[in-house]
Formats: structure tokens, C-alpha cells, sequence
């Protein structure tokens, strides 16, 4: 089965460097939960916040101060968003439609 573009590049990303899992849960839950309009599928969502908490020791990111393990294991964020996080996700989305 194919992921569709926007999981795949995900995925790409955050398996070439854990530190992305930060901004990419972030950004994934600002589509999702303001935007309503995901970035990726509800199932790479969950798998980044199980790969999170699996790697939280490991992570290092800024924005990681913004997450904590009881936010991750129920595969939801509602905290504070930074700055750039609207115009990423603008980004990314123009990213994907240039593919």
C-alpha cells in the first residue's frame, strides 16, 4: 500500500533524525487541530508520539520543553504553539503539492 505523499515525507524525515519528531508532532497536531486540516494520517500521528516517548531520553529540540509524556500517550496536543509553526505547515503543504 502506498502512504500518501505528505506521511511519506514525513516519515523520511523523522527517520533520518529523531530530533525531528518535535517539530513534526507539533506541526502535525497545529494542521490538525487548528488548521483542521491534517498534514499526515491519524496513524503516523500515533506513531510519532509512540516513537517520542520511546526515544524521549534522546530527543533533543527547543520546542521539546512544549511536550511531556501524558500529553504523548494520549496522542494529543493542545499546548502552545510557536511562532513559526503556522508558516511551516503552509510550507510543507506547498512542498507536497510541488511533488
Amino acid at each position: 500500500m502506498d502512504l500518501p505523499l505528505a506521511d511519506k515525507y514525513c516519515l523520511d524525515v523523522i527517520d533520518d533524525n529523531k530530533n525531528m519528531l518535535v517539530p513534526w508532532y507539533i506541526m502535525a497536531a497545529y494542521a490538525y487541530y487548528v488548521d483542521d486540516d491534517p498534514i499526515v494520517t491519524d496513524s503516523v500521528f500515533d506513531l510519532m508520539s509512540k516513537k517520542l516517548i520511546k526515544e524521549w531520553d534522546n530527543v533533543e529540540h527547543e520546542h521539546k520543553k512544549l511536550l511531556n509524556i501524558d500529553t504523548l500517550e494520549a496522542g494529543t496536543y493542545l499546548g502552545e504553539y510557536p511562532s513559526r509553526v503556522k508558516c511551516a505547515v503552509s510550507s510543507i503543504r506547498a512542498d507536497i503539492k510541488k511533488s
